[in-house]
């Protein structure tokens, strides 16, 4: 049932990653296009400055969830209601605390820009921008936090899905029409505001859950540990932006922005992979199966990371090109920033690697023992960033991030090895070693073969499917080699489907 669950999961994710990417071309292009780099700057940058209020949810998010599994592998409605119940009391109280942040926005982000665009027009895309997410956090937040527990991310997924398309088609339309950016980004914020109370209402009719007469003075432990833990992954997120809005302008924004959301595509597509299987492991935590936890997150880990690597290391040989095609006929700032690129590819690998190893130690709870962690890498990446992006700039806030990544990944990736799964550590970082060895040969081969001159999305197109291949077989060639009894489980555990 777990595996069905988790295909299902995984599938669905796919799926959302999949529109998530495609809609999130159409539509930077469509407002750099008809409203220039500058309000593309703008919305990203407003949209990151929103953003830190993630810190919030998703520091409390996790150790909510945790928490969750055991009480739902028991049946417990009673405990599943007092640990919503408390959810929603936290996640009304940042609702209410996100009203303040909106009104100190409104009056200091407008000095930040430098006064690049009127008062009236900052504000206005501010209060429009923060509707939708001031609705997740009070309506729901804690029923999609419950949804994921429950092994049904699924539901969250379509949910997402739907909205997306609708968002995408209306935004088409409305820019066809010469709408302002303000009746654009308010249309889309409407949107958005059904997901929330779609799962609020699915969650209450599927599982007759009722909080009216609910204890709230249930309380939820290790919710600040949460807390500190996810600062790291806020700054990671959030803080290049902020830091460029502030010392560079809002082109420079653009450009990162156009980076981030190719990466962030590539991302996606690998994190689909193992949507809703840390709500598998949870629940083998909560019941106590060590060994098969062991076992299938060793098959997991080797399905992950092989994707991982084939995807990163097929970007860093076609982000360039594909920015290029992008941004095409756009000439009031150079997009094409390849050693940005380069170290930027790389950071965000080394993220997506710790990734699943991260999801380990949030289902376990492991929130208090890996806190110090987190404080280095937020520290680190705030640091190195301010000290060379006046010199450097987009380079300089890659280059903190980085750093900040490297030393936060081999942290989370020991501690997983040592005190969750008690295997080897060396094994952990025996897969490092393959993957560096990996994208050697995949480079050399690369550079053998003619290059295509891309002047389109055709040729680029061409250009990807050789190189993904080329990464595909080089990957998956070394992983068989290496990793026999790895590919012999998966195969069992697909046809047993248990």
């Amino acid at each position: 049932m777990r595996t069905k669950k988790a295909i299902a999961n995984i599938i669905s994710s796919i799926l959302v990653q999949i529109v998530t990417i495609i809609c999130g071309f159409i539509v930077p292009r469509l407002i750099i296009s008809n409203y220039g780099s500058n309000v593309n700057g703008l919305v990203t940058s407003i949209t990151q400055f929103l953003a830190y209020i993630v810190l919030l949810e998703s520091g409390f998010g996790p150790v909510i969830k945790s928490v969750l599994f055991k009480p739902i592998a028991n049946k417990d409605k009673n405990k599943i209601e007092k640990i919503l119940k408390a959810s929603e009391k936290i996640f009304r109280r940042i609702s209410y605390i996100f009203l303040v942040y909106i009104l100190f926005l409104c009056i200091f982000f407008p000095l930040v820009i430098n006064n690049e665009f009127s008062g009236a027009f900052t504000v206005s895309l501010i209060i429009i921008i923060a509707i939708s997410t001031f609705a997740e956090y009070y309506f729901g937040m804690t029923y999609r936090l419950y949804l994921q527990a429950e092994q049904k991310t699924y539901i969250v997924s379509m949910i997402q899905i739907g909205t997306l398309i609708i968002y995408t088609i209306i935004v088409l339309l409305l820019i066809h029409f010469k709408a302002s950016i303000q009746v654009v980004k308010l249309a889309s914020t409407f949107i958005f505001v059904l997901r929330p109370i779609l799962q609020n209402i699915y969650v209450k009719k599927k599982y007759n859950i009722s909080l009216k007469n609910v204890d709230s003075n249930y309380q939820i432990k290790q919710k600040w540990d949460g807390l500190v833990q996810h600062i790291a992954y806020v700054i990671h997120t959030n803080t290049d932006i902020v830091i460029l809005t502030i010392f560079t302008n809002l082109k420079e924004v653009s450009v990162y922005s156009v980076y981030f959301m190719i990466v962030e595509g590539v991302k996606r597509i690998v994190q689909s992979f193992t949507g809703g299987i840390d709500a598998t492991f949870g629940d083998m935590i909560a019941k106590g199966e060590k060994e098969k936890l062991s076992k299938s997150f060793k098959i997991y880990e080797g399905i992950y990371i092989a994707i991982a690597t084939i995807t990163f290391c097929s970007s860093m040989f076609l982000i360039v090109p594909f920015v290029k095609v992008y941004t095409n006929g756009v000439n009031d700032v150079d997009y094409i920033r390849p050693i940005f690129a380069y170290i930027f590819v790389i950071a965000e690998f080394v993220f997506i690697m710790r990734q699943l190893y991260y999801d380990l130690v949030k289902v376990a709870g492991h929130f208090k023992q890996t806190k110090k962690g987190a404080y280095i890498e937020a520290i680190l990446n705030i640091i190195i960033s301010l000290i060379l992006v006046l010199n450097f700039g987009l380079v300089g806030v890659a280059i903190g991030t980085l750093v900040a990544m490297l030393i936060r990944t081999i942290e989370i990736m020991y501690y997983t090895s040592k005190h969750i799964l008690n295997r080897d550590v060396m094994y952990t970082f025996k897969r490092i070693i393959v993957i560096i060895f990996e994208f050697i040969i995949i480079a050399f081969i690369i550079n053998l073969i003619p290059h295509i001159e891309v002047k389109g999305y055709r040729e680029w197109i061409i250009q990807a499917i050789i190189v993904t291949f080329i990464s595909g077989i080089v990957v998956i060639s070394i992983n068989k080699l290496i990793y026999k009894d790895s590919f012999k489980d998966i195969m069992k555990k697909l046809k047993r489907k248990d």
